[in-house]
């Protein structure tokens, strides 16, 4: 199985762009050209460093956070994105076959969660959503606890504290609370940390959010918002959601806001780490909006078909983050072919090491449910345990009396 969009493969017509820049061209070097505002007035500003065709062009205000960047690097950042791919299309593909419940896709979103995830510190504190794997891979979850939750064996599956990752919040934008929460804390203790609380297009319309923005912006908590607009929010696109561009809700409640080209890999990581040290240096809260697409469905019980064009996601095909930096490596000869098939190696031992590790997960207790919702226990609960005992017997009955 590839683990790269089929674009990457072959060249896609560009889609008519957004926000962007242009100048002068640069050679197969790869080397910056100087970058000039092309966007009408009325656009939003757009943070981009590496264009849709791979070119890489300057920005003044956030080529220092990416200065140090080395080729190795580079590579770094592409075999993250390749094999975090292959991860959700091996999820996607587990899930057809029965081997989890549901499955929420990250398709298209790897730049976002890669570079934004390779920002933070190890001392930096992560609150996700539920589609968060490509920063649980950048914070060193093992990917197949990922996959417990889905498949029905666990809660979680990691522990919180050993990565500095909270557990996956299926709750839409109730995370953005407990982030503003924890980073409330952080500074009261004094400690040199962020926090960063990632949501989507669709959470940003829910209360949580809101009251997390109040409450960090009045008590200038070290948060990150981290908002990954997917343009939809399952079947709603943002246009319904929100009559001004989500960044610049951040103004209304005191607190810088920018907007990055979210399939542009290096353009997250140094948006991130600018957020990230102004919270470590007192601050205050950021809101970050990634600007990117959701190529698949919400999750595998979407049908995506039913509310948006296959011609809107060609468009965003065109953009696509793998193959954005891979045509930045080839034409600054930072990696040759022997790299990319070296990686698809990689990507297929991978996959099916995490195809093995799911499907020899083993089944949970299923009276521990009960174990759990009383310290000192109840009668409801053992009235309901006695009657799930009654219902599970009646399977080895019901076998026995064939």
């Amino acid at each position: 199985m590839t683990v790269e969009s089929s674009a990457a493969r072959k060249p896609r017509r560009t889609a008519a762009g957004k926000a962007g820049t242009t100048g002068s061209s640069t050679g197969a070097t790869g080397a910056k050209r100087t970058s000039r505002t092309t966007k009408k007035s009325t656009d939003p500003e757009l943070v981009q460093l590496l264009t849709p065709e791979g070119e890489r062009v300057e920005n003044p205000e956030y080529d220092a956070y990416v200065a140090g960047i080395t080729p190795e690097d580079l590579r770094g950042l592409y075999r993250d994105m390749v094999l975090t791919r292959r991860f959700d299309a091996e999820a996607i593909a587990l899930q057809r076959q029965g081997e989890l419940g549901l499955w929420p896709s990250l398709l298209g979103q790897e730049a976002a969660q890669i570079g934004s995830g390779r920002a933070t510190r190890d001392d930096d504190y992560v609150f996700p959503t539920y589609r968060e794997h490509g920063v649980a891979w950048c914070r060193g979850v093992e990917p197949a606890n990922l996959l417990g939750m889905f498949r029905g064996v666990n809660n979680g599956g990691w522990d919180p504290n050993s990565n500095n990752f909270h557990l996956y919040t299926i709750v839409i934008g109730s995370q953005a609370l407990h982030a503003t929460g924890y980073a409330m804390g952080v500074a009261k203790d004094g400690a040199d940390a962020g926090v960063i609380a990632y949501f989507g297009d669709g959470a940003s319309s829910q209360g949580d959010v809101s009251e997390a923005f109040t409450f960090s912006a009045v008590y200038n908590a070290p948060v990150v918002f981290f908002c990954q607009n997917n343009q939809w929010a399952i079947s709603e696109p943002t246009e319904k959601q929100t009559r001004v561009p989500l960044y610049q809700r951040a103004q209304g409640f005191g607190f810088p806001g920018v907007r990055v080209d979210g399939n542009d890999v290096l353009a997250c990581l140094a948006v991130t780490r600018w957020a990230l040290e102004r919270a470590r240096a007192g601050e205050g809260p950021t809101l970050v909006e990634a600007f990117t697409y959701r190529m698949g469905a919400h999750t595998t019980s979407d049908d995506p078909t039913r509310y948006r064009h296959d011609d809107e996601r060609a468009a965003w095909e065109a953009k696509d983050p793998i193959l954005r930096l891979r045509r930045y490596l080839e034409a600054s000869n930072h990696a040759d072919e022997g790299f990319f098939a070296e990686l698809e190696a990689e990507s297929e031992t991978f996959g099916k090491r995490v195809r093995e590790a799911v499907r020899s997960m083993p089944d949970p207790d299923h009276f521990a449910i009960f174990e759990n919702a009383y310290a000192d226990g109840h009668a409801l609960v053992d009235e309901e345990r006695a009657q799930f005992a009654a219902y599970q017997a009646s399977f080895a009955d019901a076998e026995g009396g064939h």
